[in-house]
């Protein structure tokens, strides 16, 4: 029988051969084998997982839920070889997830933002065009900041005006059509970072002022400067708006189309869920109740239904 050690390993990589990428699991688990060891303990039990679990009396209790899922998953994998095995049952550590209320940017807003990144030094740098092209993709786009930072020159399509989004969240890929506004946008910016680069490479679409990749903390961090700078928050404050807000805009202002039009919001659905790179409809979902305006269009929309069977 394989040692502890060598199950979480192999555990960990049959998950991931079917497309889970596991990093706070990959973690988390040779941890816990670690902790079993410490106890001089030779098999999974509930009580110790639950020991583990909640090491850390400062920590969410979303966060006990996640480490003991961790190990309920592997103890489900380590029972078929260990009949000691015990496997925590589900119903331990509940919580209830809170999802972030999102910020719904007004349209003056976003165009204080993209101005205020042209304002970014050096002057006649790369860095004010990356931002101001950035922020922009993301508002028209719905696209997540990692895609958006992630993309490759490859997978920008600048004469069908597609991107194509690989190896997202989830493992998902998926195509995103440019208007052609937005196409001249990037067109723009590709003419400004190959002059940068000149003769050198960079595989990434979006590059640092040096020519390198962006990072997703340099990016938030530009974000966070530019907020407390056009009245977004507070000059000291790190809570606020975010970018990921964006995002949720996007998708609001989508359905609000679709109930003025007098769409099938319903059959529509499954299409915004596939552009947004869901994992599953219900994360769409989540969006009808996230802005007061669209909640008011979808309970027009039911009395409207209601006054036509009368």
């Amino acid at each position: 029988m394989n040692t502890l050690h060598e199950a979480a390993r192999d555990y960990l990589a049959m998950r991931r051969t079917l497309g889970f990428r596991l990093h706070a699991a990959g973690k988390a688990l040779p941890n816990f084998v670690s902790f079993l060891e410490s106890r001089q303990a030779n098999f999974i039990s509930t009580s110790l997982a639950m020991e583990w679990a909640q090491q850390s009396a400062s920590t969410q209790r979303s966060q006990w839920a996640k480490r003991l899922c961790y190990v309920r998953g592997f103890a489900r994998y380590r029972s078929a070889t260990d009949e000691r095995t015990e496997i925590p049952p589900s119903g331990l550590l509940p919580h209830r997830s809170k999802r972030a209320q999102p910020y719904l940017y007004t349209e003056i807003e976003i165009q204080r933002l993209l101005e205020a990144s042209l304002d970014l030094s050096p002057e006649n740098g790369l860095r004010r065009w990356t931002y101001y092209c950035l922020f922009g993709l993301l508002f028209v786009s719905g696209m997540r900041v990692s895609e958006a930072i992630g993309l490759k020159t490859e997978n920008v399509d600048l004469v069908e005006g597609i991107l194509k989004v690989e190896g997202s969240k989830f493992g998902k890929s998926r195509l995103v059509p440019l208007h052609p506004s937005t196409l001249q946008v990037l067109l723009d910016y590709k003419r400004r970072r190959d002059l940068l680069l000149n003769d050198r490479s960079c595989p990434y679409f979006f590059i640092s002022e040096k020519g390198g990749r962006l990072g997703g903390s340099t990016v938030r961090t530009t974000f966070l400067i530019l907020s407390r700078k056009i009245g977004l928050r507070e000059a000291h404050a790190k809570k606020g708006p975010r970018l990921h807000d964006a995002r949720h805009l996007f998708a609001i202002r989508i359905l609000l189309h679709w109930y003025r039009d007098g769409e099938d919001v319903e059959r529509q659905l499954p299409l915004l869920s596939t552009y947004l790179g869901h994992v599953n409809i219900d994360c769409t979902y989540w969006y009808l109740t996230a802005c007061p305006e669209l909640m008011g269009a979808s309970v027009e929309r039911l009395e409207q239904r209601w006054e036509d069977k009368l």
